[in-house]
Formats: C-alpha cells, sequence, structure tokens
C-alpha cells in the first residue's frame, strides 16, 4: 500500500536548489511535495513541473519551500504544497504543514521553475 502519493525532487536540481535556498537547519531534506497522505486509490500525479513560490519558517527548527503545481498552491486536502527543506534535531518534517498553517508563508519575488517526479512512496518495512 502507498503511504504517500506525490513528486520527488529531480536529483539533479536538488543541490543547485540547496545551493540557491541554503538550509538553515542541520537536516536538509528538500525531498518531495506530497499530494496525498495514505490515498485509499493511490494513482501518479500527471504534472512533472511546478514553481518554488515562497517560505515558510518558524524561526524554531522547521524550514519549507511552498510550490504551486498546476497553477495552485492548494492540495486538495485543504493544505498547502510544499517541500520541507530542512529540520533542526527534534522536528519532525509533517511539521511543515503546522507552521505554514499556522505562521503562512512570505511570497518570493520571482517563482523558481523546478523539474518534479511522480511518484508512489512506500510504507517503509
Amino acid at each position: 500500500m502507498s503511504r504517500f502519493t506525490g513528486w520527488a525532487l529531480d536529483r539533479g536540481e536538488r543541490e543547485a536548489l540547496l545551493r540557491r535556498f541554503p538550509p538553515r537547519y542541520a537536516h536538509a531534506v528538500a525531498d518531495h511535495v506530497t499530494l496525498a497522505f495514505k490515498p485509499s486509490h493511490p494513482k501518479l500525479p500527471t504534472e512533472t513541473h511546478g514553481e518554488i513560490v515562497g517560505e515558510a519558517d518558524d524561526r524554531r527548527g522547521v524550514q519549507a519551500m511552498v510550490v504551486r503545481i498546476g497553477g495552485t498552491t492548494d492540495r486538495p486536502d485543504g493544505s498547502t504544497y510544499h517541500v520541507t527543506w530542512s529540520l533542526a534535531d527534534g522536528r519532525r518534517a509533517k511539521e511543515s504543514n503546522d507552521v505554514i498553517r499556522e505562521r503562512g508563508w512570505l511570497a518570493f519575488p520571482e517563482p523558481v521553475p523546478i523539474a518534479l517526479e511522480p511518484r508512489l512512496f512506500a510504507e517503509p518495512r
């Protein structure tokens, strides 16, 4: 069963993106964008491109980049498309959702195009 569906960041672009947007916290994540968590009927998304359009940071250990896909930053579940960018010790990637919801995010002056690889992410064994 799929744990979640979404998009992996293109591995060829990831390092350049990490240089452009340096991680603020000890653990760089910059791995994927979630479309749906534990979908009942998982299927691959069709989009293969997006844009980093902003950033959220609680200044206590969670940094996330907000992503626009298909013209929107709104995920079907009501949350916001994003990439957890970096985390401090003791923080978890799922906290990015809370930070964006509670604190909002700052838009960048210009969007940054990114390649996205549609993926089904399996339940870890």
